[in-house]
């Protein structure tokens, strides 16, 4: 592994079955110098055990796997470390089945075919407690939350929010990432991690994607503004 990563490097464990594409991607990653790849596991059993042994900031999981499947590994991981970042590997953003990734802790995809730049900045921004989910995919999950939600949850929590908190929220739940928000909402970068803070504290939320979930359940994207 990258023995000449610095202490600061984001330090990564990848997982998948294929050692090919495996060492293939580990290789690339440790040509960053933000980024330590610290281990590697060729199934969803020693990927949990991999984690557990060097606790991660980042993990790469391949959804297939034999032993334990990727979601299944991820269920895993983020119940004994729940602060492992968890990114999902996958052929095709058809094949894996984004809800169950989601409620299991991932906090976004990449396909296998993306780039070694987009993986690397995708491990940088999880790495900062982002989501990884393009405008288009979270769409897809909230068609998905939509017919999993229960049809007569009120809106009673949402009353913990400040107006502000809540144009956060709709804006995450539509896939914006921190600075896209900036823009939008014409605030800092950091004001707007302030927000999400804040919000995932009152809303007792430990992801931007579970934010996603809370706001489809409160119908917080059908009302006025969204």
């Amino acid at each position: 592994m990258n023995s000449s990563s610095t202490p600061e490097a984001i330090r990564v464990v990848v997982a998948d079955d294929q050692e090919l594409f495996r060492r293939g991607l580990t290789m690339l990653l440790e040509l960053e110098s933000d980024i330590s790849v610290v281990g590697e596991a060729g199934d969803g059993l020693a990927a949990v055990d991999k984690v557990a042994a060097l606790a991660p900031d980042v993990v790469l999981l391949d959804v297939r796997m034999p032993k334990l499947t990727g979601i299944e590994a991820c269920k895993a991981i983020k119940e004994a470390s729940p602060s492992v970042q968890v990114i999902m590997l996958t052929v095709s953003d058809e094949e894996v089945d984004l809800y169950e990734a989601v409620k299991g802790g991932a906090v976004g995809y990449l396909l296998k075919d993306s780039s070694i730049e987009d993986v690397a900045q995708g491990i940088r921004v999880v790495a900062e407690g982002q989501s990884l989910i393009s405008p288009a995919m979270a769409m897809k999950l909230i068609d998905e939350f939509k017919q999993m939600s229960k049809p007569d949850r009120g809106q009673g929590a949402t009353v913990r929010l400040t107006d502000r908190e809540l144009q956060v929220l709709r804006l995450v739940a539509q896939g914006l990432n921190n600075r896209e928000i900036a823009k939008r909402l014409f605030i800092s970068e950091n004001t707007v991690k302030n927000h999400v803070r804040n919000m995932l504290e009152k809303l007792q939320l430990h992801s931007r994607m579970e934010a996603v979930m809370y706001a489809v359940r409160e119908k917080l994207l059908d009302l006025p503004g969204t």
